[in-house]
């Protein structure tokens, strides 16, 4: 199994010898890599969705590892008992459904040591839940995989320092080791938000709202962040 670059840098997250839920697992292909591996021993693969779950099924069967990955159908981290996983990887959905996921089975969330989360939308949101919730992030990459950038995030039970907003929207790990995707990622992140700007700025009503001057502010801070690279 050969994974492309997204999920090879989610795999990378993964510790050696943990048992791995992988969550929203499509074709299983996160598990099976690191079943084959040898960097975990066994995997749990959940979904939502009946396609992609016997899509998952299939997989796992054809490569002869259904006593080493089991494969359930159900929504989010339900697929799961307390304690059953030590890691959860959540990937390839937006960040609100990701916040939904992990808020809908805090038995389950207690138990977990590692999170990795691969927001395709809204990671900011994604970071502050995480620092509410007594979630410290401990590691973060950027990846670009045709022609498109994802952030993806690892964290683990602890406290953390308040994240400055800016950097909530940038990733502060990314941030502090100057990711060589920095400076694209951050032109990224502004030229989202001039678009959402001009947008806001057909209506009067928009352009006098608290949103718009919060957006306007955001994009002054990423600004600043893009001039000192």
């Amino acid at each position: 199994m050969k994974l492309g670059e997204r999920l090879k840098a989610v795999a990378d997250m993964v510790p050696a010898g943990v048992t791995l839920a992988d969550i929203g697992t499509d074709h299983a292909y996160l598990p099976i890599y690191l079943v084959e591996q040898r960097i975990i021993c066994c995997a749990i693969a959940g979904d939502v969705h009946h396609g992609p779950y016997l899509s998952a099924k299939n997989a796992v069967a054809a490569v002869n590892l259904e006593q080493k990955i089991s494969v359930r159908l159900g929504d989010g981290l339900a697929v799961l008992a307390p304690g059953e996983a030590d890691v959860a990887v959540i990937a390839g959905i937006g960040g609100a459904n990701i916040i939904d996921i992990m808020s809908s089975s805090p038995a389950v969330m207690a138990t977990l040591k590692r999170i990795i989360l691969q927001p395709m939308i809204a990671a900011a949101l994604v970071r502050n839940w995480l620092q509410a919730n007594r979630w410290q992030i401990i590691d973060e990459q950027l990846v670009q995989e045709e022609g498109r950038l994802y952030q993806i995030i690892a964290a683990e039970p602890g406290d953390s320092l308040p994240i400055d907003p800016v950097l909530c929207e940038i990733g502060p790990l990314l941030w502090q080791t100057r990711h060589p995707l920095l400076k694209q990622h951050i032109y990224e992140l502004m030229s989202h938000l001039k678009g959402v700007l001009s947008a806001m700025e057909g209506s009067a009503a928009a352009i006098n709202s608290a949103k718009y001057n919060e957006f306007v502010r955001k994009l002054r801070e990423l600004e600043d962040k893009y001039a000192c690279l």
